[in-house]
């Protein structure tokens, strides 16, 4: 089964949670060092989408990179704040298990188990 990938910091621990509670249960996701390869617009479209939130809830908020982008302005369009997503990778929720028609935000790790069972 690797039909997954996950937006992944290896230095964040509930990423690397969560890249090892998938590999212990079968799955070998597509590894993406989000940070080094930002997901496209289209990606993180999709990812919203499947995830059923808006943009703003797979934000970072206290990361200073949050204000710098300006997307503490609430008067963004979503398509704004995927944009700045793309441009600010940091901001990004992690990590996010995903494929073309489900995600997760694994956060508790254990999020990510229903994408699976």
């Amino acid at each position: 089964m690797n039909d997954f990938n996950i937006l992944h910091n290896p230095r964040c621990s509930k990423s690397r949670q969560t890249l090892e509670l998938l590999q212990e249960n079968g799955v070998e996701p597509t590894v993406i060092k989000y940070l080094e390869t930002p997901p496209s617009a289209s990606t993180l479209q999709s990812i919203v989408k499947n995830l059923g939130v808006s943009p703003r809830d797979i934000l970072r908020t206290k990361e200073a990179e949050y204000k710098e982008a300006g997307l503490d302005n609430k008067d963004l369009s979503d398509d704004q704040v995927i944009d700045l997503m793309t441009q600010y990778p940091k901001v990004i929720e992690r990590p996010i298990v995903f494929n073309d028609s489900a995600a997760a935000v694994g956060r508790p790790p254990e999020n990510v188990l229903k994408l699976i069972k």
